[in-house]
Parts: structure tokens; C-alpha cells; sequence
């Protein structure tokens, strides 16, 4: 499956969602899953159970010393396949070199 999440502390005494944001990615990061991280989404890739402790595990490190956390989650789950983060975008990329 992938999962595209974004995540977002908020009532925190810090007040810089750069810092939490960061301590998220870095659970993403250190979990050795396949990612990658854009400006609105971070993606990971694997099997359900290992992905959502990975979501799991970095909304709390985002919501460290907040009083609330938002999620955003959207999953594409598809068993039997992996591989498919750059893989999708290969397929799409393919059709645009084919095109006039």
C-alpha cells in the first residue's frame, strides 16, 4: 500500500510546525520504508501494519507538546504489488512522452 499523509500539531508551545513536521519525517525516514516527501504530503510505502505504525508513530512525534494534532490520510492499497511510488509516476510519464 501507499499512504499519503500530512501531518500538523497545533496548541503547542513552540509555535514552529516546521520543527514537528520535521520529527515526523524523520520516523518516516528512520522506519527504512520507501518514501518520499513533497511540500503538502509525505508518501511511505509497504504492508498495511508496518505503514500505519509508521503514520501512527510520526503523528506522535509531530504532536509531541501539542494539545491536538491533525492528520490527513489518503491509502492505495493494493496487495501484491510494491515498487509502485515511482512506478505509477513511470506509467504516467510514459504516456506523456507517447503523446503528441
Amino acid at each position: 500500500m501507499i499512504v499519503a499523509f500530512s501531518v500538523s500539531p497545533a496548541g503547542g508551545e513552540s509555535g514552529s510546525v516546521g520543527v514537528a513536521v520535521a520529527e515526523a519525517v524523520r520516523v518516516v525516514r528512520d522506519s527504512g520504508l520507501p518514501y518520499e516527501l513533497n511540500s503538502m504530503f509525505t508518501l511511505v510505502e509497504g504492508e498495511w501494519d508496518e505503514v500505519m505504525d509508521v503514520v501512527k508513530r510520526a503523528v506522535h512525534a509531530a504532536g509531541a507538546g501539542s494539545s491536538r494534532t491533525s492528520l490527513v490520510l489518503k491509502a492505495d492499497i493494493r496487495p501484491g504489488h510494491s515498487g509502485q511510488l515511482r512506478a505509477k509516476v513511470d506509467r504516467v510519464e510514459q504516456q506523456l512522452s507517447d503523446s503528441p
